[in-house]
């Protein structure tokens, strides 16, 4: 397994733990995305990846809608971007993105990793779990983030504004705040 879906698979994971604690009562709970329910931040996942992804050549199944299976939902995304990171001639296929044209496992690891691991914490933070994020993925955010223009940072409200975050803050509670996030 290369580093690229390791990472994936890694950070997916704690995503997919969450996802499948949430009770049944807390799916429309509202999550910190402003006019997001928790059942929302899935369904947005599982919404765009395959949007993205299908138009790329990866076949994705029918995937359950969040309204009647957002765990179905999500796993099934989730399942279908780790066969393609498996297939050394998928994963290695060019992606051209608003960024840069690169393999498609490194768009999933720009794109997809980044947006599951933030999403991460909304949900946790939504529905009452842990939100306790992977401190290796948190380390690449922080650094990643930082390059990138504000401009591309906050088009299209990928992030919020920034949030003040007290001094001496902790790695975590800075990333959140910097991408529009109340720890």
């Amino acid at each position: 397994m290369t580093d690229l879906a390791e990472r994936y698979e890694r950070v997916t994971s704690q995503f997919t733990e969450r996802v499948r604690a949430v009770p049944p009562s807390a799916w429309n709970n509202p999550s910190p995305c402003e006019g997001w329910t928790a059942r929302d931040v899935v369904g947005h996942l599982t919404q765009w990846i395959p949007a993205f992804f299908g138009s790329q050549g990866v076949e994705f199944p029918a995937v359950p809608s969040t309204e009647d299976d957002p765990v179905g939902g999500w796993e099934t995304v989730q399942v279908t971007i780790a066969r393609a990171l498996a297939d050394p001639i998928m994963a290695n296929k060019q992606v051209e993105t608003p960024f840069s044209t690169q393999s498609l496992a490194e768009t999933v690891d720009m794109i997809v990793t980044g947006d599951v691991f933030t999403h991460t914490w909304d949900l946790a933070r939504a529905t009452g779990q842990s939100e306790t994020l992977d401190p290796d993925q948190l380390q690449r955010m922080i650094a990643g983030i930082g390059v990138m223009p504000e401009e591309v940072l906050r088009a299209e409200g990928m992030f919020g504004p920034p949030i003040d975050v007290p001094a001496g803050a902790d790695d975590q509670t800075r990333f959140l705040g910097y991408v529009g996030r109340r720890a």
